[in-house]
């Protein structure tokens, strides 16, 4: 922040909160209530990922969490509030002290002071024997040479001249501050004005709206989006190696663009942005069932049926039966299972559970079959049903965001990296050289500097200056 003399409005009101929001107590109080909070929100889990958390809360630590927005305080109207209060103290505290550095920046110190020569070591001058003749000129020359700003003032007996550079580093701090700026104002457009969803898109299926967080609400997105193909690669370990879905966007039903999307490897469409974020399987249309039909000989008739499709006939002509849903890991655990509806000539509709993985479901809870007739495959006699394959087809989930502050920020991170260039490896260098005519037919020759910062770079400046004019005027070459 600029140490810089304070320029208030003289209205009291104004004055005050011109005076509040210009100090920099303000910025770094500000600053450490941001740099707690964002700790806060990277321990506790936001959004969707708080939920496992907010289960292990007691519930009035549960009630005050929820009150404060601490499971989702990027949005919460708290922390705007401090962005905003920081937007405003940068905005204010540039302004406030703007017009010093102005002043500095257009100041054209007089090539004729004395001040710089006070004390002057004894390297920074020399002796040039003879008539000034063309001295003058030769100085003036190598000064334009290496500096764009010089100034000259001459009289009889003395010639001076005032050169600069780096007159820009005085506005390395303002750009820090207009990054910044931009940084929280785009961060701010993205919290008003964009959103966050996701979306489960089974393959080959097409969607045109998705579920917006936080809001328990669906959006649409004014285009479609089909997934085409998803493929999912694995490790030898069964662990995800690699997931990849390929999408069609489409816009009032014709195709706009196809694009490939991984973990890491976003695309965006019409300023909305698709991340991979998950996948996993959903039951498909068709289930392959086996029904055993006990009695001398037994009978095994292999069965192929659709889900909530038309009603097939049992081998035995008893009765009908339909799949009336599936699940393709039965409460987590369970594995692949069906729901069965026999409806006999003669009777009420029965239903129960067909799980592929018999064995081991029946190893991880005994009796279960036995004690639930629900579960039970073999409810109606004389058939056992078996699931033998369900089909599946996976889906692929999408992390879908509209973030119009992005360009701000962009904007604003490239603006940062210049102004710490300009603050921290530019200063605004005055160098003073004068000649005098002094006794005995010599000449001195004199130079002085000042920096704004970076003294020892200064200090090797003036002393190569200062060998370079020797040489010059000298005439050496060594």
């Amino acid at each position: 922040m600029a140490q810089t003399t304070s320029r208030t409005p003289p209205d009291t009101k104004v004055h005050f909160l011109w005076r509040f929001f210009s100090s920099v107590k303000l910025t770094i109080a500000l600053l450490i209530i941001l740099a707690i909070t964002s700790i806060a929100g990277t321990l506790i889990p936001q959004q969707q990922e708080a939920l496992k958390f907010a289960r292990e809360l007691s519930p009035w630590v549960f009630r005050l969490f929820a009150a404060l927005d601490l499971f989702d305080m990027y949005h919460a109207f708290w922390f705007r509030i401090f962005l905003g209060a920081l937007t405003v103290n940068l905005l204010v505290c540039s302004i406030d002290r703007f017009p010093t550095a102005w002043g500095r920046f257009r100041a054209q110190p007089s090539p004729e002071r004395e001040q710089p020569f006070e004390n002057l070591p004894e390297e920074q001058a020399f002796l040039v024997e003879g008539n000034p003749g063309d001295l003058p000129g030769r100085i003036e020359a190598l000064l334009r040479s290496r500096y764009k700003r010089v100034h000259a003032a001459k009289d009889e007996t003395r010639s001076s001249w005032h050169a600069e550079k780096g007159r820009y580093a005085h506005f390395g701090v303002y750009l820090v501050h207009l990054s910044v700026f931009l940084i929280l104002v785009g961060g701010l457009i993205g919290s008003f004005l964009g959103f966050q969803g996701f979306v489960n898109i089974v393959e080959g299926e097409t969607i045109d709206e998705i579920a917006v967080r936080n809001r328990m609400e669906t959006m649409p997105l004014g285009f479609e989006v089909r997934c085409d193909r998803f493929v999912v690669e694995f490790y030898e370990s069964g662990a995800p190696k690699e997931y990849r879905s390929d999408l069609t966007f489409l816009v009032d039903g014709e195709v706009a663009a196809e694009r490939a999307i991984r973990v890491n490897h976003p695309t965006e469409f019409e300023g909305v942005t698709f991340y991979q974020s998950s996948y996993g399987s959903t039951p498909g249309r068709r289930v392959h069932l086996h029904l055993m039909r006990a009695g001398d000989p037994p009978a095994t008739t292999p069965v192929d049926a659709e889900i909530q499709g038309p009603a097939v006939e049992l081998p035995g002509k008893e009765g009908v039966f339909r799949v009336l849903d599936a699940n393709p890991n039965m409460m987590g655990v369970m594995g692949p299972a069906v729901l069965i509806g026999v409806k006999p000539h003669d009777g009420d509709e029965m239903q129960f559970w067909v799980f592929q993985n018999v064995g081991a479901v029946q190893e991880r809870f005994p009796g279960i079959f036995g004690h639930n007739p629900r579960l039970n495959p073999a409810a109606f006699e004389p058939y056992t049903f078996v699931l033998t394959q369900l089909e599946s087809r996976y889906y692929t989930g999408l992390q879908v965001n509209r973030d119009p502050g992005v360009p701000l920020v962009w904007a604003g991170c490239f603006m940062m990296v210049a102004g710490f260039i300009v603050t921290f490896f530019m200063s605004h260098r005055h160098i003073w050289v004068r000649l005098d005519r002094i006794e005995n037919g010599a000449n001195r020759v004199r130079i002085a500097g000042r920096s704004s910062k970076n003294p020892v770079g200064l200090e090797r400046e003036l002393e190569r200056l200062t060998g370079d004019l020797n040489r010059l005027l000298n005439d050496r070459n060594d």
